[in-house]
């Protein structure tokens, strides 16, 4: 059966103001507390937090957290990664607890990027309130969805495809190589890899609220809060959504967005040669200051 989608994302940033006010007053999710005082976490749903920024001596990903069926789900696709080369580590009870989940293990990709494989989130039953966002859209398509990067794309795209059962969607070229997106669920993409060299590492993730409206106050929220925009408003020529894109505080792509894709069924595989049927036009992230003289 393989991943079902992706439950959270755990990152460890160089500034953790920056962030509150990044996740909260322009994302629009809900801060809320956890088990470690010095870390955020942010829900955007029914789920634990999906999004948790631990501080950290540089800004990187710790985890892409796929969710799982079950337990016996989870142990067969450890056996499947394990046939594959790759070590997997169970996490222990202390950690399960602090992600909020049943069960789950961790191992690295073929590029490098930290996976973890979970199930049984644990919830609290605490309504959520995201008053900046009308709805997230969610559910079993989990919280939206990432690109990472990989030195070896094609061997970690094919890693996805045979060990963890996602499904090609489509494919686009540029000078560095191919983009490689994948689905696990009716959203269009969960995942993208695409190649760069260096050990995997985040590159982008989406949000995506339920109106139109939702994409509009979010602009408005970029403005007030002077983020840095990456791509102006467009629409996906892949997956048909209605974006944005800003630089988040460790430079990470960020896009918030509406009305997606949704696949229920397979269908052939395509390749886009644009990324956008508008817009989306691009600036460079902000550069840091120089030092004076």
């Amino acid at each position: 059966m393989g991943v079902r989608s992706l439950g959270y994302l755990r990152l460890e940033s160089t500034d953790l103001e920056k962030w509150k006010r990044f996740g909260g007053e322009f994302l629009g999710l809900m801060p809320v507390e956890g088990p470690s005082s010095d870390s955020l976490y942010f829900r955007m749903d029914s789920y634990p937090a999906r999004i948790v920024v631990a501080p950290g001596a540089e800004d990187r990903m710790t985890a892409l957290g796929f969710e799982v069926l079950d337990e016996r789900e989870l142990a067969r696709l450890v056996t499947d990664v394990e046939k594959a080369g790759i070590e997997v580590t169970s996490g222990t009870e202390a950690e399960a607890q602090e992600r909020r989940v049943g069960g789950f293990v961790h191992f690295k990709d073929p590029g490098g990027n930290p996976v973890e494989l979970f199930y049984g989130p644990i919830l609290d039953h605490v309504p959520v309130s995201t008053p900046l966002v009308s709805k997230f859209v969610t559910g079993d398509m989990g919280f939206g969805h990432a690109i990472i990067s990989a030195e070896d794309a094609r061997g970690t795209f094919d890693f996805y495809v045979d060990v963890l059962g996602f499904i090609e969607r489509n494919t686009m070229r540029s000078p560095g190589g191919t983009t490689w997106f994948m689905g696990c669920n009716p959203r269009h993409h969960t995942l993208g890899v695409t190649p760069m060299p260096g050990p995997g590492r985040l590159l982008h993730f989406m949000v995506e609220g339920a109106t139109l409206d939702d994409v509009g106050l979010a602009l408005d929220r970029a403005s007030k809060f002077e983020i840095p925009m990456m791509h102006s408003l467009g629409k996906h020529t892949n997956d048909h959504m209605v974006s944005f894109y800003v630089w988040s505080p460790e430079n990470y792509a960020v896009e918030f967005g509406w009305n997606g894709l949704q696949v229920p069924e397979p269908v052939p595989v395509y390749e886009i040669t644009d990324g956008a049927f508008w817009g989306h036009h691009f600036t460079p992230p902000p550069q840091p200051p120089q030092p004076a003289g």
